[in-house]
């Protein structure tokens, strides 16, 4: 088994998509436009934009598919994409993942998740593929599979020395012996608000060093918020920073925040100063939103390098 500069463990998914003017109310039917079905979860997402980021091509998924066409058409996706699909296990009582999306004009959406297979995934499954961790120098999460196996991939991640980083979404309050173990966690500005106990709402740079610090009170080394088209927002011990977003067109922002920590985790990996590797996963997450669906937008190394190069230029 060839070892990975990267490890993902999360979910897999089939993502159906429709395309609406708007999105309905609560009991209302709307016509909706363009369908398209699109491999997505946020485990095979990030594993997916991490494949087309990665210089040297060593990205592993973790995870669990059903037994049907969607589990093949979903490790066909990430493997074309450069990542080893070893370690993502079938099962056989239950169908592999579906998320149900709608994606207005703006490019907002609206997401439900039937999570079927992912919702399989043991730490027995963390122990039979722990060599999937090993001499990996970044390991990434989130939170569409049981909190179990997250606690159990992260532990292992941790003590195989990588750098853990947890995208924390969808959002729940989280146990503060899981925080113990994360490098760098990831929120939006929800997701952030939650795990605060406090109203959702729009956070500013102003307010960002606040609520970073309140966060790595709760137990992760670094925190990085992720604020939409601003930008994002770092905080660890010794430093704080603010890193501009990128101004372009939005079509679809179903995946942006996977797109993100991709580029960030492959940025890390390969070595790049946090500043630089904030800036490169701005990078990516920005040409993301300006395509429609999850895998399918997320951008090449040479297409985040030459956007990056025209925006300095």
């Amino acid at each position: 088994m060839q070892i990975p500069s990267l490890v993902v463990t999360g979910s897999l998914n089939m993502d159906f998509v429709v395309q609406v003017d708007r999105l309905p109310a609560p009991g209302e039917t709307t016509l909706g436009g363009n369908f398209q079905m699109i491999p997505g979860g946020k485990g095979a997402n990030q594993a997916c934009a991490a494949g087309k980021l990665a210089t040297n091509g060593r990205v592993r998924m973790v995870g669990c598919v059903g037994l049907d066409p969607f589990a093949d058409h979903l490790k066909a996706s990430l493997a074309a994409a450069g990542v080893d699909v070893s370690t993502v296990r079938a099962a056989r009582q239950t169908p592999t993942g579906v998320a149900l999306i709608w994606v207005e004009k703006s490019g907002q959406n609206s997401i439900v998740v039937a999570p079927g297979a992912n919702a399989m995934l043991a730490p027995g499954d963390i122990e039979s593929a722990h060599a999937a961790y090993e001499g990996a120098r970044c390991a990434l999460f989130q939170l569409e599979t049981p909190l179990e196996a997250v606690a159990a991939a992260m532990r292992a991640g941790h003590k195989a020395g990588a750098l853990t980083i947890l995208d924390p979404a969808p959002a729940r309050r989280l146990p503060a012996e899981l925080l113990a173990l994360v490098d760098i966690l990831t929120p939006n500005e929800s997701e952030a608000c939650i795990l605060l106990d406090r109203v959702p709402t729009r956070v500013t740079f102003a307010e960002a060093p606040e609520i970073a610090r309140a966060l790595r009170a709760l137990g992760p080394k670094a925190v990085v918020l992720k604020l939409g088209d601003q930008g994002c927002f770092y905080s660890d011990d010794q430093r704080e920073l603010a890193v501009q977003g990128f101004t372009v067109e939005v079509v679809d922002t179903t995946a942006a925040g996977d797109t993100f920590n991709a580029g960030l985790a492959v940025a890390l990996a390969e070595g790049f100063e946090i500043p630089t590797a904030l800036r490169f996963a701005n990078a990516a997450a920005a040409l993301s939103v300006t395509r429609l669906g999850a895998q399918a937008s997320a951008p090449s190394r040479e297409e985040v390098d030459a956007f990056i190069a025209r925006s300095d230029g």
